[in-house]
């Protein structure tokens, strides 16, 4: 049995998926881009928009009654390698001992022209 986890705290989907699912006691969340959900405005660069993408992600998580202490998987897709040391510096500011598992990688593209993009996976 599959549930829907959805909020308005985080910006909705831009296609046919859903924020998050919820399945055996498992989070499943959707890559979450840096976009501002009250005013649908991406911030420029790439800490701005690794601390957004983590905000849009924490709204989910705590719909689906989770916190950053609950993730056990992530990955963060970058426009650019660079980029790695800003959002690594953001990210870290979130996980407090016991990090989860990550994979970090560049993409040849986000949606939006983003910099950065992250989905989780929490158990609960």
């Amino acid at each position: 049995m599959k549930k829907v986890i959805a909020t308005t705290k985080a910006p909705g989907a831009i296609g046919p998926y859903s924020q998050a699912i919820e399945a055996n006691g498992m989070v499943f969340i959707s890559g979450q881009l840096p976009i501002n959900p009250a005013t649908g405005e991406m911030p420029e660069g790439v800490t701005a928009q690794t601390e957004q993408s983590l905000k849009n992600l924490e709204a989910i998580l705590n719909e689906a009654g989770c916190t950053f202490e609950n993730v056990v998987k992530s990955t963060c897709y970058l426009a650019d390698m660079s980029y790695f040391g800003e959002m690594n510096a953001v990210y870290g500011k979130y996980f407090k001992g016991d990090y989860p598992a990550r994979a970090a990688f560049a993409v040849k593209e986000l949606p939006k022209k983003a910099l950065v993009e992250i989905e989780m996976i929490a158990a609960k």
